[in-house]
This record gives structure tokens, sequence and C-alpha cells, in this order.
């Protein structure tokens, strides 16, 4: 079943007039595209509440200057997939100076889990669980330029990378898929 992301231009009118229904009916309308494609991206079901509620505040900030020349899905989408980018960005900064307050204070613990256990990657995976396991980044170039849709141009303005990273990101995650699922194959 496809759910229709079209609405009605009078909608739309009454919105950017700052009809609060209209904004809630615009809300109820997207709510769930916008959800799963942050759950998507994200893979938390906390994060990907977050970007829904932080891109709507942001449709109610600039749907004044939504001039119409596209469909507004494509316009909500780029603030959502912006907003969840932009969530990745401060996970790794946020990440990098945790490492960076561990290494000052004398790295304590028994190394990296990375690779502890390689043996244990179960031999039922399906595709789900190989998206699950590529890196935030190639993730989120996977779901944007195979799912939604996106140019490679487009990605690396939302990213702040060039075309050719984004290229080179979504090969690599292509051939890790493969590779977790021609694993699977053989394990059967």
């Amino acid at each position: 079943m496809t759910i229709s992301l079209a609405v009605p231009d009078l909608l739309v009118a009454r919105a950017k007039s700052g009809d609060l229904e209209a904004l809630e009916a615009l809300y109820r309308a997207f709510e769930t595209p916008v959800y799963n494609l942050a759950l998507r991206v994200l893979r938390r079901p906390e994060d990907a509440e977050d970007v829904l509620q932080e891109t709507f505040l942001e449709v109610v900030r600039s749907i004044k200057q939504f001039r119409g020349e596209g469909h507004l899905w494509g316009w909500i989408r780029q603030i959502a997939a912006s907003k969840a980018l932009m969530r990745i960005r401060q996970e790794r900064v946020r990440e990098t100076e945790e490492l960076h307050e561990e290494s000052e204070a004398g790295g304590a613990g028994g190394g990296s889990r990375v690779g502890m256990n390689p043996g244990a990657v179960p031999v039922q995976i399906d595709l789900e669980r190989a998206f699950e396991r590529l890196s935030e980044t190639s993730r989120a170039v996977v779901w944007l330029h195979d799912v939604e849709g996106y140019t490679h141009e487009e990605i690396a303005e939302q990213m702040g990378k060039t075309v050719s990273f984004s290229k080179s990101q979504l090969a690599r995650a292509h051939a890790r898929l493969r590779g977790m699922l021609d694993d699977e194959g053989v394990a059967r």
C-alpha cells in the first residue's frame, strides 16, 4: 500500500499563515515518513523521535519560506535528512571528546570490544541486520541515495563533503553489504 504524501495547496497556505490546525495536519501527514527516514539513518528510536521533533520545529519556523516550487514532502524530507546527519556529526564529536578525556585520564580498561569475537556473527543474517552493521556515515549515504533518491551532489552538500566522498562511501557500503549477504548464502 502506497501512502500519498501530497497535501492540498490550501492546507499549505493556511500553515504559512500560522494556522495551528493546518500545521498539526501537516505534522500528522508527514510524521511517519519523517520518523522512518530518521530511524533508518540513526537506528535508535529515541534519536528518530528527536529528529522528528526537530524537523517539525524547523517546519513551523520556516514554512513561510517554502516557495511551492516542488513537493512539500521533498522540502520536509530535506530538513529531516539534514537534522539526522547533524545528529550523526554531534555524536561523532561527543565520542571524540570522550575518547580524548579517557586518554588523558590514563585510558583505564582492557582494550577495545571491536573484533573481540569475530566468530560471533550469526549465520542467518538478513539485509536489515547487515544494514545496521554499516557505519553511520555509510548507512546514511546508502539510505539517502538508494531509498530516498538523493543524488550524490545532494548528499555531498548535506554532509559537507565532496561528490567523490559520497560515491566512494556508497560503493564501499554496497561491497560490504554484498560481502555480508554472500557470507549468508555460503553458510546456508
